[in-house]
């Protein structure tokens, strides 16, 4: 790794590549894939931790073994813009656990959500009792999600 704490090489991108497929993968094992030794190796894991690039290690979850079936897209629109409404409207949808990712976006809408739900009757029920309940929502526009062509959580080229 270079000294740029935000600058990384080829070996850093390929041991972020195998963490990235498999958090679990042994030391010794990732040691050996990029060719070097085991200390060398967490040395460089250590640094991209310290500097924030490694924000920590997860499990992914197969939300329909689970019972969530459907996954929604909902753009939604705000009455007001205030600093208060924005915090408000956040502090909301944390309450919400179906709620499985919230951005303030620009253009038409304001939010752009991702909302897991068992089926239709169950995505009825949360506008009904959560999401319709939150104070200031102008207008809301649903699409359900009918295949997941690409899911990643970093651009990374190894």
């Amino acid at each position: 790794m270079t000294t740029d704490k935000k600058s990384f090489d080829a070996t850093d991108l390929a041991i972020l590549g195998i963490l990235l497929r498999d958090s679990r993968t042994p030391l010794q094992e990732i040691s050996a894939t990029v060719g070097l030794s085991t200390t060398s190796c967490w040395n460089r894991i250590r640094r991209m931790s310290d500097c924030g690039a490694l924000q920590g290690y997860t499990v992914k979850v197969d939300l329909p073994s689970l019972g969530y079936h459907d996954t929604l897209i909902v753009q939604v629109t705000l009455d007001s813009h205030s600093e208060e409404t924005l915090y408000e409207f956040g502090r909301a949808l944390e309450s919400i656990p179906e709620v499985l990712e919230a951005s303030l976006i620009s253009g038409d809408y304001d939010y752009f959500l991702r909302i897991a739900v068992k089926d239709t009757r169950d995505y009825e029920r949360l506008l009904r009792e959560r999401l319709y309940k939150i104070p200031g929502i102008r207008h809301s526009k649903s699409s359900f999600v009918l295949r997941t062509l690409k899911k990643v959580d970093t651009p990374l080229i190894a």
